[in-house]
């Protein structure tokens, strides 16, 4: 069922009489419902509200008698968005999750079902001031992601954020941008072309009304939004103080999974993500070490390991003959075997396996590593 018509109104006009995350608030929606809350906001006398300070309660009543949604409603219309609240189809319910800081509602642009994509969405966060290496790996993992049929979810930022979804439409995938203003303001205005492209192929989500303008706090309060639309999220680079931690964070609160890409020891940018690494979060390196933690049963990660050398196709028997081999002076086949732990007969067939292979030399004084397998040669006899 779709919400009717009048709790949408009142939920569009309160988006533009409090701010988003305000729990106080939420539990004064919770306590009176939207349009009876918005009705007393708008009381020429509003009554106090349990926690609510006189100031902010002023607050509330000049924004709640001065709103007009429906001029807001009509102006995402025209931008071809929605507004989405709970009770519609389209609402993600996860976000339930946020309790008394849950949206009052999503302003929306772009074609795509919002609930669908949260069901299958990786939130990739990091620095703004990124490195080469964080601005690599953001794309790179935006990518692998989208090839496997997940969509990326950021927040429009420059650095991480904006390699993330670049990443995302350059393999074709589908990528959605939580921002801190209105979905019709694009911040910051270098990435206007991106946001352009992302409302056309994908989705652009805002808790504040058209022509909603940001500030440093709801930047801080949107991060809980792409925390819990998403399965998990992934922070690339970070610093002690950088505000993707603050994603992290609600990430784990909910319960959602929380991941962090290493970098080198000696960066500052990846302070963070290591100090994330030591409190639980799970280190990934790529898009199938993202998928294996937060995708079905059965979506594995392939196996880790080195290049497969020749000595390791071997039998172990002949490869415990190979490990007695002499590298310089020839030994006898009864000196080998010993060092072998095995017999003289067994010893010199394994020898014979081993010289058809070109592992072993033989001359009158007895066996020893030819050339190629000696230490310091092009190929490696193994070990350490």
């Amino acid at each position: 069922m779709t919400a009717p018509d009048h709790e949408r109104l009142a939920r569009a006009a309160l988006t533009r009489v409090l701010e988003p995350g305000d729990e106080q608030a939420g539990r004064a929606l919770r306590a009176h419902g939207a349009p009876a809350l918005l009705d007393l906001l708008g009381a020429a006398t509003p009554p106090p509200l349990p926690g609510v300070g006189p100031r902010r309660l002023a607050g509330w009543h000049h924004r709640a008698r001065t709103t007009t949604p429906e001029a807001d409603l009509d102006d995402i219309t025209r931008l071809g968005g929605r507004f989405l609240v709970p009770g519609d189809p389209e609402w993600p319910r996860q976000l339930d999750d946020l309790g008394d800081a849950r949206p009052l509602g999503l302003w929306l642009r772009g074609p795509a079902s919002l609930r669908t994509w949260a069901l299958r969405s990786v939130a990739l966060v990091g620095a703004r001031a990124c490195t080469p290496y964080g601005a690599h790996l953001a794309t790179d993992l935006a990518a692998g992601l989208s090839r496997h049929g997940w969509i990326v979810v950021s927040g429009a930022a420059y650095g991480i954020d904006g390699a993330a979804h670049r990443g995302a439409l350059a393999a074709g995938g589908a990528t959605a941008a939580v921002l801190a203003s209105g979905v019709d303001t694009p911040y910051p205005r270098g990435h206007t072309s991106l946001l352009d492209r992302i409302a056309r192929q994908g989705l652009l989500i805002g808790e504040l009304p058209p022509g909603s303008h940001p500030t440093p706090s709801r930047f801080i309060l949107r991060n809980r939004v792409i925390a819990a639309l998403t399965r998990g999220t992934v922070v690339i680079e970070a610093r002690h103080r950088s505000g993707s931690l603050a994603t992290a964070r609600a990430a784990t609160r909910l319960g959602r999974h929380t991941m962090a890409v290493p970098g080198p020891v000696t960066s500052d940018l990846s302070t963070g993500t290591h100090a994330l690494i030591r409190d639980g979060a799970t280190l990934v390196t790529d898009a199938d070490e993202i998928i294996e933690l937060v995708g079905a049963i059965g979506d594995l990660a392939p196996a880790r390991r080195g290049p497969v050398l020749p000595r390791d196709l071997l039998h172990p028997a002949t490869a415990q003959v190979l490990e007695a081999l002499p590298t310089r002076t020839p030994a006898p086949t009864t000196e080998i075997a010993r060092c072998a732990g095995t017999t003289p007969d067994e010893a010199l067939a394994r020898l014979y396996e081993l010289h058809a292979l070109g592992h072993a030399e033989r001359d009158v004084d007895g066996w020893r590593l030819t050339n190629r397998d000696k230490p310091g040669s092009n190929v490696r006899r193994g070990g350490t």
